[in-house]
């Protein structure tokens, strides 16, 4: 089925089984992924040891804002 086939029968719905199948979707690609929060987990470990050796110097918050 190609994806306009899908979103025309998705169309026939009630609004609240079209509801559904909306947040069983968005809730599918808010699925946690091991492989990418181990690369950002070792990232933070390398940028906080390079701050901690003077490599790195930190923006103030007043800045960021």
């Amino acid at each position: 089925m190609s994806i306009e086939e899908i979103i025309k029968e998705a169309l026939k719905l009630k609004a609240d089984e079209r509801f559904l199948i909306i947040e069983s979707i968005i809730k599918s690609l808010d699925e946690p992924d091991k492989k990418l929060d181990e690369i950002w987990a070792k990232e933070a470990e390398k940028r906080l040891k390079a701050y901690r050796r003077g490599e790195l110097k930190g923006i103030p918050m007043d800045e960021i804002f």
